[in-house]
């Protein structure tokens, strides 16, 4: 099943990418560009959202309707 989970990702000073989650606390990601800090958050969550489902205890989290917008992030 996939649902949505909102991140928010800065840049630090030291130039790599933080990304967290008030969706899912706990999360936190870093890498050096954004699509690598995504793919690192995507894992870290799967990894959350599992172990909570195991403790009986599922966020509330939006699951994806028939659209959605999604921003497209290029680099060039």
């Amino acid at each position: 099943m996939e649902q949505i989970i909102n991140l928010h990702i800065e840049k630090l000073p030291e130039g790599v990418y933080l990304a967290t989650s008030e969706d899912v606390p706990g999360l936190v990601a870093q890498g050096r560009t954004v699509n690598e800090t995504v793919e690192i958050a995507r894992d870290v969550a799967k990894k959350l959202l599992e172990a909570r489902i195991e403790r009986n205890d599922p966020p509330p989290l939006k699951t994806i309707g028939k659209s959605l917008d999604y921003p497209l992030i290029v680099g060039f």
